[in-house]
């Protein structure tokens, strides 16, 4: 029935039943690009992800080494060793990082070769080797791990 009241052949009206079955054709394909595009948009996000944490690790090594490097130009008797200056920044990093799964251990290097006196550089170097999580552990399995470096350089005071 039509909305005047007067009823209506439904085999004159080919399309409206055309679209009932287009409907239901639309929903499947709807369905079946959904399946194809979803692994894609989850590869995006944990993509997003990773690269996020990697970030925020290679800003904590960075903040690591300008700790370390400060620690060792201020003025103190006795003046802090290498091995000390290396312990804040290794110290620093163990609070901080963001890992996904198994953490390696940053490599800190500590140059005093222009002495320590008033004026001379102090270099302080984090070394870290990244893993990743999802998408960056299956990237480091084909081309090998991400290592993430910092190097500051302050004068002793």
């Amino acid at each position: 029935m039509n909305p005047h009241g007067q009823t209506v052949d439904p085999s004159r009206c080919p399309l409206r039943v055309r679209r009932g079955s287009r409907a239901r054709a639309e929903r499947g394909a709807v369905a079946l690009e959904f399946v194809l595009v979803f692994p894609f948009l989850m590869m995006v996000l944990f993509g997003i992800i990773d690269v996020s944490l990697l970030l925020c690790d290679k800003a904590i090594i960075t903040n690591a080494s300008r700790e370390a490097a400060r620690a060792g130009v201020v003025v103190r008797i006795p003046q802090l060793s290498v091995t000390q200056i290396s312990n804040v920044a290794l110290n620093y990093t163990q609070q901080h990082l963001v890992t996904g799964g198994t953490a390696t251990t940053p490599t800190v290097t500590v140059d005093q070769s222009g002495g320590t006196s008033p004026g001379s550089p102090l270099t302080v170097t984090v070394t870290y080797q990244y893993q990743g999580l999802v998408l960056g552990s299956a990237f480091s399995a084909l081309t090998g791990p991400v290592t993430l470096t910092a190097t500051t350089v302050m004068n002793y005071e």
